[in-house]
């Protein structure tokens, strides 16, 4: 089979146009891809999805021990005829300037996956072979097996950055794309789950696969990144010993759409059946729901429609005033404060199950890696169990409550985050439930409790 790292020199060389767009021109010759994507990145494995039919998956050096990445990369990619991992940031940009975890240059070597670089050669010549020199260097394990240029000015360009990379890299140079080649790529945030859903991107990736067949090497591309299967004994993804059913209900529309496939996998390893409704379109948590999941997204953009379904917003603070062991995650949390105020100053009143709102800002407010531990009474993650997750976000929250949900751990400090109220956990953080499966087995026998009447009902909210 074909596997293979797509990695950049940094952020915006154009990782994310090459991996869809040699995903749709795979897809053309008749190939099965998996799609992969490095580090906590919810965004780009849509486009993923969109483009292979088949749902991308996170693999993280940080948020999940090494035989969990590729315990990951095997079961996905055992049908598929080529699996694609697109990096983040540039090679061995990860969690620490001192060392590659959380890099796709790790990932590359806990998969053994060979590497296509992709460097902006835009007005290069020679100097071209000296980022790629630096970046073989830098690491003397790193599987850097060819290059590709973006935003050159012509062919005769693109033969001498590839005469000057060959000759003093000694790896092939297998294509490019000139500048203007492809059109600028779609909204990232708001509209593209919908979008996505109507298809409206189909011609935007035919058209990166038509500019990509034009000057890029696909047959020379398979042929250097052939690899072996990868040989996985075990994994937590394994069937767990028969339990008792479990019912979560998942919030899942274009506002709230940030779920790790990981998570989800889990959720159902461990006994659970997901229930999806949408809050978008004003509908009630399912019924025979035993516990809750609302994950992050965009309510911010569809503040208006989610304060005004009111249908949707009583069946939420009913199933939790019934005890529903419920986790609110970032766009989630928003949406149980009291409102929302977006960046032109309007004010948007949602669950207020949360005491305080949310204020939305140019600035980006929070980004990074986070270890969490638990407090006393979370049902999700107790004082002496730990997990890892990230942040992401442009609010901040704004209100008291004494009651924060669990401890989060940055780069730089530690410090309380988040609500905790009894059968609620909500907070910022978005966790990785391959960093500690014990919390999807807290959830799950918190879910049972309210179902045997051990979970007290609810009449504080």
């Amino acid at each position: 089979m074909n596997r293979f790292v797509l990695a950049g020199t940094g952020s915006g060389v154009g990782k994310t146009t090459f991996t869809i767009g040699i995903m749709r021109t795979l897809m053309k010759r008749g190939l099965t891809v998996q799609g992969f994507k490095c580090g906590p990145d919810y965004i780009d494995p849509t486009y993923h999805t969109a483009v292979t039919k088949r749902p991308s998956r996170n693999i993280d050096s940080f948020m999940m021990s090494h035989d969990t990445v590729r315990a990951i990369v095997a079961r996905a990619s055992q049908d598929a005829d080529a699996a694609i991992i697109e990096g983040v940031m540039g090679f061995y940009d990860g969690k620490s300037p001192l060392s590659n975890e959380g890099s796709a240059a790790h990932i590359s070597a806990i998969t053994k996956s060979p590497v296509i670089l992709i460097v902006n050669a835009a007005s290069m010549a020679r100097s071209a072979a000296a980022i790629v020199k630096g970046f073989q260097l830098l690491d003397e394990h790193s599987n850097i097996v060819g290059v590709i240029a973006n935003q050159l000015g012509s062919k005769s360009h693109f033969e001498i950055v590839k005469a000057a990379i060959e000759q003093e890299c000694g790896i092939p140079v297998i294509g490019y794309l000139p500048k203007g080649a492809v059109p600028m790529m779609p909204s990232r945030h708001l509209g593209l789950v919908p979008a996505i859903e109507r298809g409206d991107l189909d011609s935007y990736f035919d058209s990166l696969a038509e500019a990509i067949e034009e000057t890029v090497d696909i047959e020379q591309l398979l042929e250097i990144t052939k690899t072996q299967p990868l040989d996985v004994a075990e994994s937590i993804f394994d069937a767990q010993p028969q339990k008792q059913e479990v019912h979560i209900a998942v919030a899942k529309d274009a506002a709230f759409n940030f779920y790790y496939e990981e998570n989800l996998e889990l959720l159902r390893t461990y006994g659970a059946t997901l229930h999806y409704f949408s809050p978008l379109q004003n509908e009630e948590v399912p019924e025979k729901a035993q516990g809750l999941y609302i994950g992050g997204g965009f309510p911010e953009e569809f503040a208006k429609s989610l304060a005004k379904n009111e249908e949707t917003k009583q069946s939420i603070r009913a199933a939790i005033m019934r005890g529903l062991p419920t986790l609110a995650e970032c766009g989630g949390f928003m949406y149980l404060t009291e409102e929302i105020r977006n960046r032109q100053g309007q004010v948007f009143p949602m669950l207020g199950i949360i005491p305080g709102r949310v204020r939305m800002q140019d600035k980006l407010a929070a980004l990074g890696y986070r270890e969490i531990t638990g407090v006393p009474g979370n049902f999700l993650i107790n004082e002496e169990e730990q997990a890892k997750g990230h942040e992401f976000h442009y609010s901040t929250y704004e209100g008291e409550h004494t009651s924060p949900a669990y401890v989060s751990k940055g780069r730089f400090r530690a410090q309380q985050e988040g609500y905790l109220h009894k059968n609620i956990v909500a907070g910022y953080t978005h966790f990785h439930f391959a960093s500690n499966p014990q919390l999807v087995e807290n959830w799950l026998t918190a879910c049972l409790e309210v179902n045997n009447g051990l979970f007290p009902t609810i009449n504080e909210y």
